[in-house]
């Protein structure tokens, strides 16, 4: 039987005693065996989700041996959770509805329609989506099928953040020190402040976009920040009250794993560090957190526990906590009551699979562990891979998976995706492609493999954050374990450096490639011809009474690049690669074609394995500093008529159009709303640049437009066309 199987039938309702002997020790012992019938799991069960998510519970499901059922919205139809439920006959996949989430996953009629027609006995939610709504839960027990999750009257307690608080507060749980009452008198404020301890945070209870809100450094400077609170907050919100509450200056957010059952056994698989974040969204997660007592870890994990018993909690968990990176004290922030995104680094330190422990405890039996058997081995790191552009204030984006190549899974490396090569990024749902995993002996074992991992990722097709991902784990800072929720705007300058120079090496490697590719393409045609004998169509580029040399241009933003490749008898090649200030000539370069995106390349006695990929007007190189991106230049003849007008607004990201409000013709003031756009499940409202007349509208409502493209044309005058470009 395995360790599993033994460790799941402890949950017993009758002990049995008996007494052995040590065969070690030859000594005897007294022992215990717990007796119960151990309760079947589910024979099928219904995904309520999609992408990663929906793929990590599938593959713990058919380890099981449990039939699952896939949904899918129309825009997810050829989606890889789909493909994983139609490899077998014993799985299925629905249709839910319309590409928007609030017509598909957020349909609960419809998800229930699909149980009941599957026969599927419960639903796993995942995360987002439906997976913390209490209603849909009820609904779930009133129709007979089981809930993978948490009871709904936990979900609404939680879901609630001041009735939280109270509940936490009653459970001896720490929250955030603070006083939110009626009270508003000075003298009775400041006495608050001081049991608080300084620095503490004033704030208008109305307040909003930081007004109203003042940092007090010491006692002293209390009254004066007091009033100059109150002043802005009448003058903004025409209420001056105000509420203190501790201010922590260097804040990190930590959170708990936490897992019960519905036997009464709680326990906590300790800790995960998910400070590094932007847009106040994590990015980079590790388990367990940098720089902790073990006191510290104990007393974290004993909260969330005591948090999660209080609201009679089932299932998994996270309580989530605010720390002070100054005396690491920390406070309850609010729970998660649902699996994490980020919950496949604790799986790797505690070497558990959390979705089967979910479809346990679901099914009535105990927890496979308790907390005695809890051990931690190592260190983990999550970097979660978006389609985003970290040069734009991480704007999202979507489109085709052109190319992606990924670091090999191994004991240490972990892949969670939903997507794979040709897939595409829709603007209907989160951006997120990926969810990179790693594992080490220690915190610097594992950063070193995250950092060769990601060295090892390459998408093309759309904007990622992997460059950055990959500067942020070499930056000093964090290799140090300095983390802290606003690392990224303290290290912007870092974040954010200009590229390194170019390396002529990394051109001549995507001239080659280019070279190789049109040499290869013509021998193909020759052959397909059956003219292969011709010596125009020769493999080496060698051509009659001359040295044959191809020229190739690029740009690097506003840097011109010119190439020449030269076919030398030998096979080997020149190439002279010229910038603005600098020319560089590789002689007797040998180089071969190593795949349909990859080139094997010996320049000056090194030898350069690489992927290049070019796509529309640009070439993608993942060199030894990581990708660069040249533009090719197309002839003029293709693009004449293809100049953009003056004035013309062009999308921030890829977008969907939901409402055009204007058409050519119409007199426009500045300011005005012209354009509604739709991303990533946010509206974005385009205004008119200048006061003018509508020229052109480029796109009608419901079309999918990709990022920098033109809008809307205006007819303006030379005074304002500055302003309008």
């Amino acid at each position: 039987m395995s360790s599993f199987m033994l460790s799941a039938n402890r949950a017993a309702l009758r002990m049995r005693w008996g007494t052995s002997v040590n065969p070690v020790s030859m000594k005897p012992f007294r022992w215990y065996t717990t007796e119960i019938e151990r309760k079947p799991l589910f024979d099928k069960i219904l995904i309520a989700n999609r992408g990663e998510i929906a793929c990590r519970i599938m593959r713990t499901a058919k380890k099981l041996g449990i039939k699952t059922v896939a949904v899918f919205s129309d825009a997810d139809r050829n989606a890889l959770h789909v493909k994983m439920a139609s490899l077998t006959s014993a799985d299925e996949a629905y249709n839910i509805g319309p590409a928007a989430s609030a017509e598909s996953y957020l349909k609960a009629d419809k998800i229930i329609e699909v149980a009941r027609k599957s026969g599927a006995q419960a639903i796993h939610p995942g995360y987002g989506f439906l997976s913390e709504n209490a209603s849909f839960a009820e609904r779930l027990a009133k129709e007979n099928i089981a809930f993978i999750g948490p009871p709904s009257s936990a979900m609404t307690s939680m879901g609630s953040k001041s009735e939280s608080k109270f509940i936490m507060q009653a459970a001896m749980v720490p929250v955030v020190p603070g006083y939110h009452g009626e009270n508003q008198d000075d003298a009775f404020l400041k006495a608050e402040a001081a049991k608080i301890g300084y620095p503490v945070l004033i704030k208008a209870v109305k307040g909003g976009g930081g007004k109203g809100m003042r940092i007090v450094e010491k006692p002293e400077d209390f009254e004066i920040m007091l009033e100059s609170s109150r002043r802005e907050a009448m003058k903004s919100f025409s209420d001056d009250k105000v509420l203190v509450e501790k201010y922590l200056v260097t804040p990190r957010h930590v959170e708990v794993q936490v897992f019960a059952d519905k036997l009464g056994n709680a326990v906590y698989l300790f800790e995960r560090d998910c400070s590094v974040q932007r847009r106040h969204q994590k990015i980079l997660e590790e388990a367990p957190a940098p720089g902790l007592s073990e006191e510290i870890r104990r007393e974290l994990g004993e909260k969330a526990v005591a948090a999660a018993k209080a609201v009679d909690y089932v299932g998994a968990g996270t309580v989530e906590f605010i720390m002070d990176n100054t005396d690491q004290k920390f406070y309850f922030m609010e729970m998660n009551t649902r699996l994490q995104v980020e919950h496949p680094i604790t799986e790797m330190i505690t070497h558990t699979d959390l979705v089967q422990w979910q479809l346990e405890v679901a099914a009535g039996n105990r927890l496979p562990m308790l907390q005695k058997d809890l051990k931690m081995d190592g260190w983990s790191f999550e970097a979660r891979i978006y389609a985003e552009n970290p040069n734009n204030n991480f704007l999202p984006d979507v489109g085709p998976l052109l190319h992606v190549k990924t670091p090999e899974a191994s004991d240490s490396v972990r892949l969670e995706t939903g997507f794979v090569q040709g897939d595409e990024i829709s603007v209907h749902y989160d951006p997120m492609i990926a969810k990179l995993v790693v594992h080490g002996e220690d915190r610097t074992a594992a950063l070193r493999v995250l950092r060769k991992a990601l060295s090892e990722y390459e998408v093309v097709g759309l904007n990622t954050n992997i460059e950055f991902l990959k500067t942020l784990a070499a930056h000093p800072a964090f290799i140090a374990g300095e983390v802290e929720t606003g690392f990224i705007t303290k290290y912007e300058d870092d974040m954010f450096k200009p590229a390194p120079p170019l390396d002529p090496a990394t051109v001549a490697q995507a001239s080659l490639m280019m070279v190789l590719q049109d040499l290869e393409a013509s021998k193909q045609a020759a052959i397909a011809a059956e003219d292969g004998s011709s010596p125009f169509t020769l493999n080496s580029g060698l051509r009659l009474n001359q040295v044959s040399e191809q020229k190739l241009a690029f740009k690097l933003e506003d840097q011109d690049v010119n190439v020449g490749v030269e076919f030398n008898k030998d096979g080997t090649y020149n190439v002279r690669v010229q910038t603005p200030n600098k020319t560089t000539v590789f002689s007797k370069v040998m180089a071969k074609l190593a795949g349909e995106s990859s080139i094997i390349a010996e320049i000056q006695n090194r030898r350069y394995k690489t992927s290049v990929v070019q796509e529309g007007d640009q070439v993608h190189v993942f060199a030894e500093e990581g990708k660069v991106t040249l533009d090719v230049p197309q002839p003029k003849f293709l693009t004449v008529g293809k100049e953009e007008k003056a004035g013309s607004l062009r999308t921030p990201m890829p977008c969907k159009i939901s409402q055009v409000m204007c058409k050519p013709g119409d007199k426009v003031a500045k300011g005005q709303a012209l354009v509604i756009l739709e991303a990533m499940k946010m509206e974005h409202i385009i205004k008119s640049p200048v006061d003018g007349v509508v020229s052109d509208v480029f796109f009608n409502v419901g079309e999918m437009v990709a990022e920098n493209k033109s809008l809307i044309a205006f007819e303006v005058n030379e005074e304002n066309a500055e302003n309008a470009a």
